[in-house]
Parts: structure tokens; C-alpha cells; sequence
């Protein structure tokens, strides 16, 4: 079985933020400058998905995702945060750790995979605990491409 989606190490990195919007435009960044995405379509389509209701995942975790065109697979970003930041989350723990998500428009099972895994992962107390200490952006892709190609087996 392949994996869910597609995590290249340069989406891997830790910030600086202080606010939900700020995240998501770092995110937004992200997607746009590993990934060849417009940046104005990926930020526009993930606010849009968080004023359904926020994408704090809980555990400090938010995984915010939308559906966009042009995608031929789902795509992901993963950013660990510097400090804790308040982000409407199910539990109400502000979150220090963001796994962002973008599949293509049509991609409705498979977009659904793709959450479930990375909600599989993130829910995974070991690895939840060893990104929390990983050191550097290449400790934390080792850490969440062994998490990957484990939920694709």
C-alpha cells in the first residue's frame, strides 16, 4: 500500500506564531513554496474550512485541510510551533503542532484516508511525544515518514 499523501522533508519545519491566522498563512506559505501552490486559492480554501468549525484536532494538535484544484494527490505540511497558541480546539488546549493537508478537488475518499491517517498518527502517544522533542526539521520528517510508511503497511 503507498501512503495516504504526499510529506517531501522541505514541508517539515518548526515556526514562529502567535495567532490561528498566522498559522494558517505560515502554512499557507509552506504549501505555495514546496508544493507550486497559489498561495491566495490554498490560504482562501482553508479559511473557508475552518469557518465551518475549527480543525483543532485536540492533544494540541490542529490539522487544517481543504480541497483544491489542480492537486493530483493529497499534499501535506507539517509544522511544529515554537510556543502554544490558542487555536478554538475541541478540547480548548491551545495547539504546538500543525499538520496541514490539501487534496485535489474530486479526491473525496481519498481525502478522508489521508485525515484519517494523520489522525491515527498524531493520536500515537510515542510519536506524539518524540516530535515534541525532536530537535531539528530533519528529526521530525524522520519521525513522521517512519509514522507514514508504518500506516500505509
Amino acid at each position: 500500500m503507498t501512503a495516504l499523501f504526499t510529506l517531501l522533508p522541505e514541508a517539515v519545519g518548526t515556526i514562529a506564531a502567535d495567532t490561528k491566522q498566522s498559522i494558517l498563512d505560515r502554512l499557507t506559505e509552506r504549501f505555495a513554496g514546496v508544493y507550486g501552490l497559489d498561495p491566495v486559492l490554498v490560504l482562501e480554501r482553508l479559511e473557508e474550512r475552518e469557518k465551518l468549525g475549527s480543525t483543532g484536532f485536540g492533544r494540541g494538535v490542529a490539522i487544517p485541510h481543504a480541497r483544491i484544484s489542480d492537486l493530483g494527490r493529497p499534499v501535506a505540511v507539517f509544522l511544529r510551533l515554537d510556543s502554544p497558541v490558542a487555536f478554538d480546539a475541541a478540547d480548548g488546549m491551545p495547539v504546538d503542532m500543525v499538520f496541514g493537508l490539501l487534496s485535489p478537488e474530486a479526491a473525496g475518499a481519498a481525502h478522508l484516508h489521508a485525515l484519517a491517517g494523520i489522525s491515527r498518527m498524531m493520536r500515537d502517544d510515542k510519536l506524539h511525544a518524540a516530535l515534541g522533542e525532536a530537535t531539528n526539521a530533519e528529526a521530525l520528517y524522520a519521525l513522521l515518514a517512519n509514522g507514514i510508511d508504518r500506516d500505509a503497511a
